[in-house]
């Protein structure tokens, strides 16, 4: 089986998209607490900044900016998966491959990763991000959800509240 190839680019900016085993599950916004502690202990281990997030019922999409001189997010993301999996129950059983690997029900296997090119690729992922909840039917406007940067870039002035309706 061929290895799978990420770009790694130390210091760079990257889009993901993370997605639990079960999709249709509440799990991620069911247990906020839970992800953000799992967060919040990997950042301390490994920092990096979190520019932009949005957490769905069974995904997240964020942008990260790693380090000067570090390229390696697979690893933090396996540190924040593992954080939160311990924290919350199992979604589905586990396969038989899962049970040989001892991993659990919870997350997908891998997830999406982008690296962010410039700042037109930056701001339409930012963009992406905030408006995800309307696109997915959770809310009808951008700042009704709760578990997204978006607040944040309202209070910094970057976004108008009523984005994107202006």
């Amino acid at each position: 089986m061929t290895a799978y190839r990420r770009w790694r680019v130390a210091g760079a900016s990257y889009f993901f998209t993370v997605v639990l085993a079960e999709r249709g599950s509440r799990l991620l916004v069911a247990r906020i607490d839970a992800l953000r502690e799992a967060f919040a202990c990997v950042m301390h281990e490994r920092p990096f900044r979190i520019d932009a997030a949005v957490v769905l019922p069974d995904h997240l999409h964020c942008i990260w900016t790693l380090p000067s001189g570090d390229s390696d997010y697979p690893e933090r993301w396996r540190r924040i998966k593992v954080a939160f999996t311990r924290r919350v129950p199992d979604l589905v059983p586990p396969s038989a491959s899962r049970q040989e690997k001892g991993e659990r029900g919870v997350w997908q296997r891998r997830y999406w990763e982008h690296l962010i090119r410039d700042e037109a690729d930056w701001c339409h992922h930012v963009d992406y991000i905030h408006f995800n909840p309307v696109k997915h039917h959770l809310v009808a406007r951008v700042r009704d959800w709760p578990y997204s940067s978006f607040h944040r870039f309202v209070a910094a002035g970057v976004y108008p509240a009523d984005w994107p309706d202006t």
